[in-house]
């Protein structure tokens, strides 16, 4: 009888870039898409999407489905292994609740990885599993504004970045997560394959150019239709600090510029002072609160920098703005 064929030997790997990914339990489906088709069309030539110049694989301790927020299931490709097998490791979270219940093998593994030097990168809230992880420690890292007050909330002591769309910081990596995945996996194939790959993917997705990570984040609610980047990060760290108002020399301290710099940015883009587009801020949040909220008119103020009712009314005189009405509601059923 003829010999059994001998299996043949599996083709060394041509892969620049290796990344395995780790999703969270109800992760955002949006944020992993964005970051795993930035590498399926810079991994081939066109749009054939053979992973030859970039690998990935989906990892998993029990190989169960994992369910994204939105109730699309994910199937992981590949169970835990040996984290040095990857150049990154990806951990895509989602929603808040979901962090704590992440599975211990995968926080060992993840650990692990840390241990022996595998950069981890963080998408979306996968910035608050690396921290809850231990792997955060003395890192900067970027988070979505929408989710800033949470992480200042859950973890103290840590100042997080969220006026940018993503950060490296040595062999951590985070970012913000929608539409700034594309961006960060962008950079890592323009480090790892090359900027052509990496602009062709981003073109494929309709993205018009890549981002540096210093730029600030598109989602953000800014009011105001500037260019201007300075504008724009200065706009978001009034609206993370509403309650208690930053100085206009704190607010360039922490953009790198004079205050005068700072001042002629707003002039020439928004024309007022920054501390005048300080207060008006306020304001429509006070607004907001006077017609969403039962708050009463000192709790308001207190939410919004303000000393109290009068200093608040005494604002919107001021601005000639008429004081909020509270809308009318209807009167408590008597008792029987």
């Amino acid at each position: 009888m003829p010999s059994p064929a001998m299996p043949r030997p599996r083709a060394p790997s041509q892969a620049r870039l290796r990344v395995g990914f780790i999703l969270a339990r109800r992760f955002t489906l949006c944020a992993f898409a964005n970051f795993v088709d930035v590498l399926r069309l810079a991994a081939d030539e066109g749009d054939r999407s053979r992973p030859i110049l970039c690998e990935w694989s989906i990892l998993s301790d029990t190989m169960e489905p994992i369910a994204s927020s939105c109730g699309v299931v994910v199937q992981p490709t590949a169970r835990l292994g040996d984290p040095k097998s990857f150049d990154y490791i990806v951990v895509v979270g989602g929603l808040m609740q979901e962090i704590p219940n992440l599975a211990p093998a995968t926080l060992a593994y993840l650990q692990r990885a840390a241990r022996e030097h595998v950069p981890l990168a963080g998408v979306c809230t996968g910035a608050f599993i690396l921290h809850r992880a231990g792997l955060m420690d003395g890192y900067r890292c970027c988070v979505s504004w929408f989710h800033h007050a949470d992480f200042l909330e859950q973890f103290d002591g840590l100042r997080p970045v969220a006026d940018q769309i993503f950060m490296v910081d040595r062999d951590r990596l985070t970012c913000s997560g929608g539409a700034s995945s594309a961006h960060l996996a962008a950079w890592l194939v323009e480090k790892h394959v090359g900027i052509g790959p990496a602009r062709k993917s981003l073109q494929i997705m309709i993205i018009d150019e890549a981002l540096r990570g210093e730029k600030p984040q598109p989602a953000t609610p800014i009011d105001v239709s500037s260019s201007d980047d300075a504008v724009r990060k200065a706009i978001l760290h009034m609206r993370q600090n509403v309650e208690t108002p930053l100085s206009v020399e704190e607010l360039a301290r922490r953009l790198g510029l004079s205050r005068r710099s700072l001042e002629r940015h707003f002039e020439k883009a928004v024309g007022r002072s920054p501390s005048a587009y300080y207060v008006a801020l306020r304001l429509d949040q006070a607004d907001l609160l006077f017609r969403t909220s039962r708050q009463t008119v000192a709790a308001i103020a207190a939410a919004t920098g303000f000393c109290d009712g009068s200093h608040l009314a005494r604002a919107f005189r001021t601005n000639g703005r008429a004081m909020p009405q509270r809308p009318a509601t209807s009167a408590p059923a008597s008792m029987p």
